[in-house]
């Protein structure tokens, strides 16, 4: 473990979110708001902080495994700290927890907002709070790793570790071709979204905000109302889409747009769209027969608006869903535990988790009738390996169990239990949007500063999918400790 090499690659890093932010003050500058020189400073401080370091630590060699964790951990950590300099420079945020706090949801693409007044704030900050769900969607690391070759074999250390999902894959044998490809998908997608929501009537500003924080199943909106401010079926039937489509695994779509397209027998893909469809129809009948929705269109729209934004962990808002039926409320809130597809940008527990776990379940109920039997789980005719089975509900009861602890933490920091158990789910499964005081039509911003902290850390641990996260804190990856330098 070279305590240098991690400094090195977590600097690297910032090199690219102080570009990003001098982007941004070009766009503060275009609008004159008053927010100019605060992004611009904040661009500047962390290129050079970043650039200087980056230069004093350069190494030799490929990144190991426990560098790979321990440098994403630390690096989106970093990202976070610095991305929050924009909203302390122009004053629009007075704390720094706070600003660490909306940062941090920018980047894991959590979307909860500690604003009130959102179309308050100056654009070249509105700008940067969509960027950077943007930059976390497909993983900044990744973006490294597409630009920089350098890192070589090493940097498959590092795509392990980001690129969410229990399994990342390989479209080309070089891990740089294969971030390269998955950009220039995610680039596409972006691109052919924002020129729907012009066709639609959105301004240039507004749609390219919205493509941002769509693809990158973020939700940051620039508006208070969300999606619902603009009053179009047109543009929620486009977000739908493309939130679907930033849900399902990234390596299908290259496929797709290679002409060899393969949705159709991925069992993943299949399964995550019945969950779509079944959800949405269930939904959109219930609010039907209960008067909630009038006309089958605006039933069925709004039904699969809300079962795709919270399954793709997106988190946008067309109407208050707390105003449904009990029944409604729930089967909502069961969609908050299952994302997107693997290799998708969505967080989440992942669509390929639950369908390993509902697989092995029921194998699980066949061997109670036939004792003697050997009963392998597979995805299709693949049997899966018992390690992978292992991980798959190791993962899963870490997840639960961070739910079940932020709930009860954030309930001793005084939150009313709907509201802690919304919270603490919303932001491990980097979602957003939760329930009571924190529902689609709230934000955070009223929560004490240990409670920001709180949901810092967990977003973070949802964003990495909690394991990279736990690495860092076990004595085992720091063990060699003469090898710093």
């Amino acid at each position: 473990m070279s305590l240098q090499r991690i400094i090195n690659v977590v600097c690297l890093l910032q090199v690219f979110v102080g570009l990003s932010m001098l982007a941004t003050a070009g766009v503060a500058f275009f609008f004159g708001d008053g927010d100019f020189w605060g992004i611009l400073s904040s661009g500047l401080i962390t290129l050079v902080v970043g650039g200087v370091i980056y230069r004093t630590t350069i190494f030799q060699g490929d990144i190991t495994p426990r560098e790979g964790f321990a440098m994403v951990t630390l690096a989106w950590t970093a990202t976070a700290c610095f991305g929050a300099l924009p909203y302390l420079l122009t004053e629009t945020l007075d704390s720094p927890i706070a600003a660490v706090f909306e940062a941090m949801s920018g980047f894991t693409t959590t979307g909860a907002t500690v604003f009130s007044d959102i179309e308050a704030l100056p654009h070249g900050v509105l700008f940067w709070r969509s960027l950077t769900q943007w930059l976390g969607g497909m993983g900044i690391i990744v973006l490294v790793i597409a630009i920089l070759p350098f890192l070589g074999v090493g940097g498959m250390q590092l795509f392990h570790a980001e690129v969410p999902g229990p399994t990342p894959q390989q479209l080309r044998p070089r891990i740089t071709q294969t971030a390269k490809l998955l950009w220039f998908v995610y680039v596409g997608l972006t691109a052919t979204q924002v020129l729907l929501y012009l066709i639609g009537g959105m301004s240039l500003f507004d749609a390219l905000n919205h493509s941002f924080t769509t693809l990158a199943t973020g939700g940051f909106s620039t508006k208070n109302a969300s999606l619902a401010a603009f009053n179009s079926p047109y543009i929620q039937w486009v977000t739908i889409l493309f939130m679907y489509l930033a849900g399902v695994n990234f390596a299908l779509h290259f496929r797709a747009a290679t002409g060899k397209p393969v949705y159709g027998s991925d069992h993943e893909w299949r399964f995550f769209s019945c969950v779509i469809l079944g959800g949405g129809l269930l939904i959109a009948i219930v609010n039907l027969t209960s008067g909630a929705s009038v006309g089958i269109e605006p039933a069925l729209r709004d039904a699969l608006f809300y079962v795709t934004a919270i399954t793709t962990t997106t988190g946008f808002a067309s109407t208050d869903y707390e105003l449904w039926a009990p029944g409604v409320q729930m089967t909502l809130f069961a969609f908050f535990f299952i994302g997107g597809m693997a290799g998708s940008t969505g967080g989440g527990i992942k669509a390929m988790r639950i369908l390993l776990l509902l697989k092995q379940t029921a194998n699980e109920i066949r061997k109670h009738l036939h004792p003697r039997a050997v009963l392998l789980t597979r995805i299709g005719t693949t049997p899966v390996k018992q390690e992978v089975l292992a991980n798959v509900t190791g993962f899963v009861i870490l997840y639960l169990i961070f739910c079940l602890v932020g709930a009860i933490l954030l309930a001793f920091m005084g939150m009313d239990l709907l509201s802690a158990i919304g919270a603490s789910i919303a932001t491990v499964g980097n979602v957003g949007p939760g329930f009571g005081d924190v529902g689609p039509t709230d934000n955070y911003g009223w929560l004490s500063s240990p409670a920001l902290a709180l949901l810092s850390f967990f977003m973070l641990v949802g964003r990495l999918e909690i394991f990279t996260v736990l690495l860092l804190f076990h004595p085992e990856t720091w063990k060699n400790r003469r090898s710093f330098r």
